[in-house]
C-alpha cells in the first residue's frame, strides 16, 4: 500500500504523479477552451503540439528521477488532455481527495485508478457533487490549508472559478484540527492577464519560509496582506502581471532546497539562486500556453 504523506509544498519529495501529453488529441476548438490563455493561443494558431509537450514533460520526469523520486504517470486515454494531474486530485496528510472538476474532464481520474488501488480505501475521499474543488487551489502548509476560491454570487458564470465556498467548508469538516484559510481570487473568462485560475497562479510557498506572490491576483487586499505578514515582507518575491501571465508562481519544489523552474523565469530564478536554492531549469513554455505549469502537472503523493 502507498503510505501517503503531504503536509506542505516543499518537504523532500518521494512519490509524485506527473501528467502525460502522449495522446493529447487535436487542437481544441475555441468553444472547447477551458481558460482564456488557451483560447488566445487557439485563436493565434500557436496552441502547442503534442510532440513539443511530450518533450517538455519528459524533461521534468528526468529531473524527478535524478533526485530519486518515484514517478507515476496516468494510463493513456486516446485523444484526451491528461497533462494537469494536480487538478484531478490532491493529498493532504494521508488522505487522497478526488477533485470535482469540469464534467468534460471527468475521465482523467480513471487513468489513475492503478495508483488509487494502492491506497487504503478509507483514505480515499470524494466530496459531494455541489462541492467544487481543484488541486491547484489547495495548498497544505503545516497547520494551515490555504484555499483559492471565489466568493461572488456570480460564481457559476465563470468557467475560470473552479473551487467554491462549499469546498472550504468541506475541507474544514474533513480536517477539523487545521485552519482552512480561503482567498478570494480574481477571475476573468476572457483576459488571461486578469485571471488567477487557481491559487498557484498567484501564490506559492517555498522552503525556508519564503513565497512567490502576485498582489493583483487577490480580490481582497487584506487577504493578500495577511500572506505578506505571515511570511514576512522580506521573504516574499513579488511577481508582476506579465510574470503572473507566464506562470512564474507555478514552479515545483522537490525539497526545501531544490526547485524545478522554467528556464525563462530569469528574474525569479536569479532570486532563488541568490537565496541559496538549487534551481533545476526546464523548458515548459509550450505547456504554459494552456494556463498551467509545473505545479499544475504534478500531484505529490509522498513527502518526508
Amino acid at each position: 500500500m502507498l503510505e501517503l504523506n503531504i503536509t506542505n509544498e516543499f518537504s523532500r519529495l518521494r512519490a509524485v504523479v506527473l501528467g502525460t501529453a502522449n495522446s493529447n488529441g487535436p487542437t481544441p476548438t475555441l468553444q472547447q477552451a477551458y481558460d482564456p490563455k488557451s483560447a488566445a493561443h487557439i485563436k493565434a494558431g500557436t496552441y502547442p503540439t503534442n510532440q513539443d509537450m511530450i518533450v517538455e514533460m519528459e524533461g521534468v520526469a528526468a529531473v524527478l528521477e535524478k533526485y530519486g523520486v518515484t514517478v507515476y504517470r496516468p494510463s493513456q486515454i486516446e485523444n484526451y488532455n491528461q497533462i494537469f494531474s494536480r487538478d484531478i486530485a490532491f493529498v493532504i496528510d494521508n488522505i487522497f481527495i478526488k477533485a470535482n472538476i469540469l464534467s468534460n474532464r471527468a475521465r482523467e481520474i480513471e487513468a489513475l485508478q492503478y495508483v488509487i488501488d494502492q491506497i487504503h480505501p478509507q483514505k480515499v475521499v470524494t466530496f459531494p457533487q455541489q462541492v467544487h474543488i481543484e488541486g491547484g487551489d489547495v495548498m497544505p502548509y503545516g497547520n494551515y490549508i490555504f484555499v483559492g476560491t471565489y466568493y461572488g454570487d456570480d460564481y457559476s458564470s465563470y468557467i475560470t472559478a473552479r473551487t467554491n465556498m462549499a469546498a472550504v467548508t468541506a475541507l474544514q469538516e474533513l480536517f477539523p484540527k487545521k485552519i482552512v484559510k480561503p482567498f478570494n481570487l480574481k477571475k476573468s473568462n476572457t483576459v488571461a492577464q486578469d485571471n488567477a485560475l487557481h491559487l498557484d497562479c498567484c501564490f506559492q510557498p517555498l522552503g525556508h519560509g519564503r513565497c512567490i506572490i502576485h498582489k493583483e491576483g487577490f480580490l481582497i487586499e487584506q487577504e493578500y496582506q495577511w500572506l505578506v505578514d505571515f511570511f514576512g515582507p522580506e521573504n516574499c518575491f513579488h511577481i508582476d502581471k506579465q510574470e503572473m501571465y507566464h506562470m512564474n508562481s507555478n514552479i515545483f519544489s522537490i525539497s526545501e532546497d531544490v526547485i524545478i523552474s522554467e528556464k525563462n523565469f530569469t528574474r525569479l530564478n536569479s532570486w532563488l539562486v541568490d537565496k541559496g536554492y538549487t534551481v533545476e531549469e526546464v523548458c515548459y513554455g509550450e505547456i504554459a500556453k494552456q494556463e498551467g505549469l509545473l505545479r499544475c502537472s504534478t500531484m505529490p503523493l509522498i513527502r518526508d
